[in-house]
């Protein structure tokens, strides 16, 4: 592997920083549930999610008192920043430090620029969890593992990005939701979904209801944690899956249909591993959306056009 395709897309193993990310997951959600109470509500929880940046992943601008604020984790410098548009700042040096201490520190923060927010400390997504400010239990942070999980993050997010050009239908931005981890992109068919069933841990059934109410053909990367896969991966589903999705081939020979996730996964390894990985990564993304819209009988000639092109004008 070359030195710049290792670079764009590290090792990862889930063992080797388990405890960081778990940490880090719940470190995110404290600062996602910041912009959660303070955004007006957007179609399928799209006004939650983080979004990557050119050094980690922040919260975007969020509106407090007639001006805004952003939360930003800062993955080379390691610390996560706080600024306001009237030029003041406040920073937290990431390091180990418990989910309470974490959870206490930016809120500190806040309240030094000005900004009061009351959250619920209750984790969203996550079967076993206590309140954030009871959790002294996640305090791991390797700064290495967590440079690498963002660089992949954006890397990722790059071929998501492409892979986004070639839909003319409603899509979601590509995107980073903090409560299951993952950063995703969507695709939608226009067509209202039979009534999400819910049970999802520690989310409320109108939540995950909302997000589920029209057809998607949704993609992503999950670091791993949990459920019946313990790596790293790539993902597809469709919801409703269409009749024979799980049955279908797709692409590339390394992506299978886990019966236990009802979704499509590519091991995070097997692109790393690929002569050309965005080439392995858009492969799959391409098959599994076919697979989803042919099924699914999705007006494909109406919603698609084809991918974007550096510096030249959608032809029409």
């Amino acid at each position: 592997m070359s030195r710049s395709i290792a670079e764009r897309w590290p090792e990862l193993p889930y063992a080797a920083w388990k405890d960081t990310r778990d940490t880090l997951h719940l470190w995110t959600q404290v600062v996602g549930k910041v912009r959660l109470m303070l955004m007006p509500w957007q179609n399928h929880s799209w006004h939650v999610a983080l979004y990557v940046t050119a050094r980690g992943l922040t919260t975007s601008p969020v509106p407090w008192q007639g001006g805004s604020f952003e939360i930003e984790f800062d993955f080379i410098d390691h610390v996560l920043w706080v600024w306001t548009n009237g030029g003041h700042v406040r920073e937290i040096v990431l390091r180990p430090m418990s989910v309470a201490e974490f959870y206490t520190a930016l809120l500190a923060a806040l309240r030094e620029l000005g900004i009061e927010v009351h959250i619920r400390t209750m984790p969203c997504e996550i079967a076993e969890c206590v309140p954030f400010e009871q959790d002294t239990l996640h305090a791991a942070y390797d700064a290495d593992y967590a440079k690498r999980f963002w660089r992949v993050l954006l890397s990722a997010s790059e071929v998501f990005s492409h892979f986004r050009t070639g839909f003319l239908g409603k899509t979601s931005p590509v995107h980073f939701f903090w409560g299951s981890f993952d950063l995703a992109v969507t695709r939608f068919s226009g067509r209202p979904a039979p009534r999400h069933p819910g049970g999802v841990p520690h989310l409320p059934n109108a939540v995950a209801q909302e997000a589920y109410s029209h057809e998607v053909s949704s993609a992503g990367f999950w670091p791993g944690g949990g459920g019946p896969i313990d790596y790293a991966a790539f993902y597809s589903y469709a919801y409703p899956a269409p009749d024979g999705f799980g049955a279908a081939k797709v692409r590339p020979a390394q992506a299978f249909f886990s019966k236990e996730l009802g979704e499509f996964l590519l091991p995070y390894d097997a692109v790393r591993a690929a002569r050309e990985p965005d080439a392995a990564l858009m492969e799959f993304l391409q098959s599994t959306y076919d697979v989803a819209a042919d099924l699914g009988k999705w007006d494909r000639k109406a919603l698609e056009c084809k991918l974007g092109e550096k510096g030249k004008v959608r032809p029409i």
